[in-house]
C-alpha cells in the first residue's frame, strides 16, 4: 500500500527554498518554529494519562529542570531532518489541493499518521543504529513501539504547526 507521499515528487532545490524545508528552517522564522514545536511538545506531554503518562511527564519535567533549554536545543538539532522527512507528505497535500481536493493539511496528515510517524522515527532509528554500545540500542528498541503511538497522536498538532508557518 503506497502513501500519498510516495506519489509526490522528491523535493528539489526549488521546493526546499519555497517548500516546507525552506519555510520551516529559514533563519528569519526558525526561532518561532522551534518555540512552537516546544509548545506542541509541552501540550502533548501534558495530555498523557495513566501510569505511562505519569512516567513521561516525570521524565520530561526532570529533563527540563536539569538542563533548561535542552528541548529547544534538541528541536533545533532535529528540525532540518524533520522538515525533510515531512516534505513529501506536504508536497502530496499541495498536489491534491492543486487538483481541487479541499482536504485540509491536518486531515491529510491524520490520514497519513502512521507513515508520518514512521518517517519521523526513521531519524531516531538511524541515530540509535549508529549509537555506540548496546544499552542505548536495546533501550531504544524497547521504547520504539510506544514512541510510534505517541508520534501518531501528535500528528494533528504537527499539521497545525506546519499550516501556521506555511500560510
Amino acid at each position: 500500500m503506497s502513501t500519498s507521499a510516495e506519489t509526490a515528487s522528491s523535493p528539489t532545490s526549488e521546493s526546499r527554498a519555497g517548500g516546507l524545508v525552506g519555510r520551516l528552517t529559514a533563519p528569519e522564522g526558525r526561532r518561532r518554529v522551534i518555540a512552537d514545536c516546544c509548545t506542541l511538545i509541552d501540550e502533548e506531554v501534558s495530555r498523557k494519562g495513566g501510569f505511562s503518562g505519569a512516567a513521561i511527564k516525570l521524565g520530561y519535567a526532570t529533563v527540563k529542570a536539569v538542563k533548561p533549554g535542552f528541548i529547544a536545543e534538541a528541536v533545533d538539532n532535529l528540525l532540518d531532518d524533520f522538515a525533510r522527512r515531512l516534505e513529501p507528505f506536504y508536497l502530496a497535500h499541495q498536489k491534491l489541493r492543486e487538483g481541487g481536493n479541499p482536504r485540509s493539511l491536518q486531515d491529510h496528515f491524520v490520514g497519513e499518521s502512521g507513515a508520518i510517524a514512521e518517517a519521523l522515527l526513521g531519524i531516531t532509528d538511524d541515530r540509535a543504529a549508529r549509537a555506540p554500545g548496546g544499552v542505548v540500542k536495546k533501550s531504544y528498541e524497547k521504547l520504539r513501539p510506544t514512541a510510534k503511538k505517541h508520534v501518531e497522536e501528535a500528528v494533528p498538532g504537527v499539521a497545525r504547526l506546519i499550516d501556521k508557518h506555511t500560510r
